[in-house]
């Protein structure tokens, strides 16, 4: 079941407007279906977008922020709640804990370095949590074309490339997320008992 779900994107908005408008409707339909936003607690870019258009609708919103961000005035002042964490390996851990699945729209490395650290966790069964790409005009197609060629180089394995979801529509998107089952796969990793 579904309650949080965390949002990775760009600080930045982009060249194409359909990238903005993409967060704004993520935004909607997460608060539509009462599921609390989770994201970088930044007010700048995409971040900021969907973070407003969540709270606007009536969502909550979670943001989870270094300090050395948040004291350069990046951070959304307007949020159901915002975490202060250390470093960028405890905001992404704490991200992870607080959500119930996981949304990448367009960004630059940060959310490259997020997508990819999220998949790494469910490819070695330390979640099992639903995790789609908002791939607005293509954005993801270059990189979903990546990952299959890594599959066909035998790097990963083809039931671990159905970890990743992927639809250019951010309602269909939120569909998918709902009936989402995840593969079955060799559990490498354990996570520990709390």
């Amino acid at each position: 079941m579904i309650n949080r779900v965390c949002v990775f994107c760009g600080s930045y908005i982009g060249n194409q407007p359909a990238y903005a408008e993409a967060a704004r409707l993520l935004g909607l339909g997460l608060a539509r279906r009462n599921w609390t936003l989770v994201y970088g607690g930044a007010k700048a870019g995409l971040m900021g977008i969907v973070a407003d258009a969540t709270i606007t609708a009536g969502g909550s919103a979670i943001g989870v922020i270094p300090y050395a961000l948040g004291d350069k005035e990046l951070a959304h002042q307007g949020l159901t709640e915002l975490r202060f964490v250390n470093t960028m390996h405890e905001r992404k851990a704490m991200m992870e804990e607080l959500s119930d699945a996981f949304i990448v729209l367009p960004g630059g490395f940060g959310t490259m370095d997020e997508f990819f650290e999220i998949v790494t966790w469910a490819q070695l069964g330390i979640h099992q949590k639903a995790i789609g790409l908002l791939s607005i005009q293509d954005y993801y197609r270059p990189l979903m074309q990546f990952i299959d060629h890594v599959v066909a180089e035998g790097f990963v394995k083809p039931h671990q490339r159905e970890i990743i979801l992927s639809s250019g529509d951010p309602e269909a998107l939120l569909t998918m997320m709902e009936t989402y089952t995840p593969p079955l796969l060799n559990k490498w990793v354990k996570r520990a008992e709390r």
